[in-house]
């Protein structure tokens, strides 16, 4: 969804993908675009998949008025948007090699051998009448938990990176 989301409503789709009270209005606003009742990501998921063009016309709207919103807290465009989730994470990992402090490593720790122990299980014994959505839910928790805990570690993907040396290469030639 993200992919698709950022080509389509730029400054949205990239408010969506970080972890700040920015998330929360552009959830909040591609929502109401889409005429959901809820600001859930999966339900967003969902009804991208069979948005109608009216919608992805809300969207665009959506997409102005966040930008005009964003000009107010003067933030101009994507670059910037991108530039605060990436000073909010090195400002996490400074703290870390700051005050030497443990809990982010046990914490990714923790959520690793949750999700593969999880998922080893389910693939092990199956999902169970009795619980079995629970246990779906908390791998799905976990499985994006962890994710959150390789790009804190790792950055956010190699394709971001081949994508910065491309942009690179193209301002050179």
């Amino acid at each position: 969804m993200n992919d698709f989301i950022k080509n389509l409503v730029p400054m949205l789709g990239t408010a969506l993908s970080t972890v700040n009270p920015l998330a929360g209005m552009a959830v909040s606003m591609v929502s109401k675009a889409l005429g959901l009742e809820t600001n859930d990501k999966k339900d967003i998921e969902k009804a991208l998949q069979t948005a109608s063009p009216e919608q992805f016309v809300a969207l665009k709207k959506a997409e102005q008025e966040f930008a005009i919103k964003m000009e107010e807290l003067g933030i101009n465009s994507v670059k910037d948007l991108e530039a605060i989730a990436a000073g909010d994470r090195d400002s996490a990992r400074k703290r870390e090699i700051a005050v030497h402090d443990l809990t982010p490593s046990i914490l990714a720790y923790a959520v690793t051998v949750g999700f593969f122990g999880v998922l080893a299980y389910l693939m092990t014994y199956g999902s169970s009448e009795k619980g079995g959505d629970a246990l779906l839910v908390m791998l799905g928790s976990l499985g994006t938990a962890w994710a959150g805990v390789i790009s804190y570690y790792f950055g956010s993907s190699a394709g971001s990176a081949k994508k910065d040396s491309t942009i690179a290469s193209l301002g050179k030639g």
